[in-house]
């Protein structure tokens, strides 16, 4: 017999964390607390409402092409299935610039194609801003090239942060292939065999928002049927 787990890939979103260096941290608050809600509702109920101001990068996000591109999708034009219950892959420890030969011999198209650095182990201090793992021009032009249908990585930035020109974002979202960055706990991931979701708020005029991303792993069972 088998069964399925599901592995959370997502941080936490919480006030006051800084997740990319110079943009506003989210403001978590109550819009109507419990104890005013009190004076909408029969006696014994209650409700809570609450409400945060974020930008939209901010925790575990997707990248939509319109984030580079003003002619690009946006996140409430993505169809589904470019977001949802895709085949998954793994490529683990491939060192700071990430070339194309970290690709070598796997099968990447259609499918969710995962860069773990184990970077994600920075997440909350000082040192997950500088010298992070990134793709280089050759590996989002051979993902690009070989049909990749989403790409994500455990790292500060898909790309340098010191090269403005950003040619990962560049070319994957010129190429209708959604990013998603700062993944977390990818180690507990097999190389393959999963099916992966990182599905946002469809938000019209936007080109990235925050996700729950997640795994859904086959794993063997014993016992009696």
């Amino acid at each position: 017999m088998s069964g399925v787990k599901l592995v959370d890939l997502s941080h936490t979103v919480e006030h006051g964390m800084v997740t990319y260096k110079g943009l506003p941290a989210p403001l978590i608050c109550d819009f109507l607390t419990r104890e005013a809600s009190r004076a909408f509702y029969a006696p014994g109920t209650e409700f809570h409402i609450g409400r945060i101001d974020m930008v939209a990068n901010t925790g575990t996000y997707l990248d939509s092409p319109f984030h580079r591109f003003a002619s690009g999708p946006d996140l409430a034009q993505l169809p589904l299935e470019s977001l949802a219950n895709l085949a998954g892959i793994v490529v683990r420890n491939p060192g700071r610039a990430i070339a194309a030969t970290a690709f070598d011999g796997l099968d990447v198209r259609g499918k969710a194609v995962l860069v773990n650095t184990g970077w994600d182990r920075h997440w909350r201090t000082d040192a997950y801003f500088e010298g992070h793992p990134f793709l280089t021009a050759g590996a989002a032009a051979c993902l690009a090239e070989r049909g990749a249908a989403l790409v994500g990585i455990d790292s500060y930035n898909i790309d340098d942060t010191a090269d403005g020109s950003r040619p990962a974002h560049t070319i994957l979202l010129g190429a209708q292939i959604p990013i998603c960055e700062h993944l977390c706990n990818l180690g507990a991931l097999p190389g393959a065999g999963f099916r992966f979701f990182a599905v946002p708020a469809k938000v019209a005029g936007f080109g990235t928002f925050p996700v729950r991303a997640l795994a859904v792993v086959e794993e063997a069972c014993s016992g009696e049927p």
